[in-house]
């Protein structure tokens, strides 16, 4: 159990933005949170740098979540901080498949854990209860105030979820294609179903894309979700081919409650505008 030095604050550690805000929510002002893939990076190819590696041994708790890059880089972030206590927030959900393009259900990648569970409020709540227990445990004359506001946070979370839901309800069984699959969990949570475009991180070949598109068609699935991140050639161009309507998501914004919010509206606005025919 540790103790904190009167006026001191917990050096956190975490993958990435919406955590940040997670940690901070239970912590308040008992915690200073430090993110290892910044605005503009992406968690699946990310290299932290030396200074960032560095500056570990100065932590006292890593909140991981399961993003590509911390498998690439675990071991040598252990190395780098030895002491460094790492919680893996994401130890007990049950991960889902990634999903693929409606073709590809029988390839060789169909089953990779989806690591997206910030994405979905309830399994938050999950993710919030293993910070606060690591909060505790790093600052053990916090516990109290980790422990209410781990309360304040898990009410934060059932208010979020059932506005999503409601602001959701009329789309209930839609589709949505998705260039990255991002939003699988979210999907799941209200009903949705997210269609991948992507086939490992690239926009599909001409062959592939036009049996897509028909499929598309066919099920009159005309709203394309993508990342602020993506080049906007390649929006352009798909939104072309669909004939589709584009929604801009950011799924590792630091403003994450906000930005739920937001994606909801848009997707829900997107979908009921489109049809189904």
């Amino acid at each position: 159990m540790g103790i904190r030095p009167a006026g001191a604050v917990v050096p956190v550690v975490v993958s990435i933005l919406p955590q940040k805000a997670f940690v901070e929510a239970i912590g308040g002002t008992r915690v200073a949170v430090s993110v290892m893939v910044g605005p503009g990076y992406s968690p699946a190819t990310y290299a932290p740098r030396p200074a960032q590696l560095a500056a570990l041994s100065r932590a006292r708790i890593y909140f991981a979540i399961g993003v590509p890059f911390e498998e690439a880089w675990m071991d040598r972030i252990r190395a780098a901080a030895p002491g460094l206590e790492i919680v893996q927030t994401q130890a007990g959900i049950k991960l889902r498949p990634m999903d693929l393009p409606p073709d590809r259900h029988s390839d060789r990648a169909r089953g990779r854990p989806d690591p997206h569970v910030w994405l979905s409020p309830v399994l938050v709540k999950h993710q919030a209860r293993l910070i606060a227990q690591g909060l505790e445990r790093a600052d053990a004359e916090g516990a109290a105030a980790y422990r209410a506001g781990l309360r304040e946070f898990l009410r934060r979370l059932d208010r979020l979820d059932a506005d999503l839901r409601r602001r959701l309800a009329a789309v209930r069984g839609r589709a949505f294609l998705v260039f990255h699959p991002s939003w699988g969990y979210f999907a799941d949570a209200y009903g949705l179903r997210q269609v991948p475009v992507e086939i490992e991180g690239k926009p599909p070949r001409a062959q592939t894309l036009v049996r897509l598109v028909d499929w598309a068609r066919k099920h009159d699935v005309h709203v394309l979700v993508v990342s602020p991140r993506l080049r906007r050639s390649t929006v352009a161009m798909l939104a072309r081919e669909f004939q589709a309507r584009v929604v801009v998501a950011d799924p590792v914004a630091e403003d994450w409650e906000h930005e739920l919010r937001r994606f909801a509206d848009r997707l829900a606005e997107a979908l009921a505008d489109v049809g189904p025919e």
